[in-house]
């Protein structure tokens, strides 16, 4: 036998293994295959509840005066007396004298009317005399009207209204030389002082009602729906919403009463909204203040909660299983159920819908990351109306 050269004994080890390797991999079993359905995903559900009550919604606004005004002096002259509540924050009543401007020439000026007043009376009643003595002497004959003295007479009346009406005038600047406002109320700003010479016209300061407040807020069109008041509305003494109004003040959450008084008739230009009206009567008064702790001030944000319509027939769910575009996420066999639902309120902790849900299903409250529409998901009876999205995901 032919011995196979030294050389080439490495090439046949090689050719031999490789031989081997694929008959091996050849023969080698099959691995068992099995197919594992995705792990249903955890989540907390609540029930839908039958949604009955008064639907009341929330919305913000900043609290004004129902008048604010700048005090303007309407005669010239020096300031010589200043009340001691004509300061900012100062507290004054209606009539009360806040300032007064020296008065003397106003005095000389009523004094100077008075005189003409009484000389154009005395030329009046001699008028009447003259006329009197010209009819008596013409009488039966055929005489002119200025023969009996009428247009002089005619004249002499004239002139004294006009000298009464100077004297009106005067003693009106007289009497504006003390200067007060026809209501209660507190002073914002001042812009005089003591001694200072002012010409009619001049600001002397800014001062405010607090008869009345007065909060502007805006409404949306799910809003204006939940309180079932047409565009334009106006209170009357038979039916006003009531308005609950809130604000943090000294640490403490307070709470004052009002009313809604009118749904303007446009929509603002800039924001697209409605604006509401609601007042809050005497806001600075010791009742309001017992009631609340503390005024209302002029200039605080808060918070209004405003008495909407009833509703008798309607389906509530927890505010957090309402998603973007108004979508609900129903557990269904098992299964998501992705629905799209009619909302007829929506507040901080419910949400009333008129379709698209049915008493008693459950809805995801919940996070439920990459939602899709018929997923395995594995429902959680929540104690509570809401859990947190945190809790969710330690589930998962």
């Amino acid at each position: 036998m032919m011995r196979m050269p030294r050389a080439l004994l490495p090439v046949g080890v090689i050719v031999i293994t490789i031989a081997v390797v694929f008959v091996l991999n050849a023969n080698k079993p099959e691995p068992e295959t099995s197919v594992e359905e995705p792990r249903a995903r955890s989540v907390f559900v609540d029930r839908v509840k039958t949604g009955e009550g008064v639907l009341n919604i929330v919305t913000q606004g900043e609290v004004q005066s129902r008048t604010e005004i700048n005090l303007v002096a309407e005669v010239s002259g020096k300031i010589v007396s200043v009340s001691p509540e004509f300061t900012e924050g100062g507290v004054f009543s209606a009539g009360e004298t806040l300032l007064k401007i020296e008065d003397s020439d106003y005095q000389i000026a009523v004094i100077n009317a008075q005189a003409e007043v009484a000389r154009q009376r005395t030329i009046v009643d001699q008028g009447i005399a003259d006329a009197e003595v010209a009819r008596q002497q013409l009488a039966g004959k055929n005489a002119s009207a200025l023969g009996l003295k009428q247009p002089q007479l005619a004249e002499a009346r004239a002139g004294l209204l006009a000298a009464q009406a100077l004297l009106q005038q005067a003693e009106l600047n007289l009497a504006r030389t003390e200067v007060s406002l026809p209501f209660s109320g507190r002073i914002r700003s001042e812009s005089v002082g003591l001694g200072q010479y002012v010409t009619a016209g001049s600001t002397l300061a800014e001062a405010f009602s607090t008869e009345l407040a007065e909060i502007r807020v805006p409404l949306t069109d799910t809003q204006l729906q939940s309180l079932g008041l047409p565009i334009g509305f106006q209170s009357s003494e038979e039916y006003a919403p009531q308005a609950r109004v809130f604000a943090q003040v000294a640490g403490e959450v307070r709470q004052w009463q009002g009313r809604l008084i009118r749904v303007e008739s446009a929509f603002d230009s800039d924001t697209r909204v409605l604006f509401a009206t609601v007042h809050v009567d005497q806001p600075y008064s010791e009742e309001t203040i017992a009631l609340s702790g503390m005024p209302l001030a002029v200039g605080l944000y808060v918070t209004v909660e405003i008495e909407g319509q009833t509703v008798d027939e309607g389906l509530a769910i927890p505010r957090d299983a309402l998603r973007t575009g108004s979508k609900v996420y129903v557990v269904d066999d098992g299964k998501l159920d992705i629905r799209q639902v009619t909302i007829q309120h929506s507040s901080e902790d419910e949400v009333i819908v008129t379709a698209g849900l049915s008493l008693g299903e459950q809805v995801v409250v919940s996070a439920v990351r990459d939602p899709i529409q018929g997923m395995r998901v594995s429902p959680l009876e929540s104690g509570s109306a809401l859990q947190s999205a945190g809790q969710a995901e330690a589930v998962q």
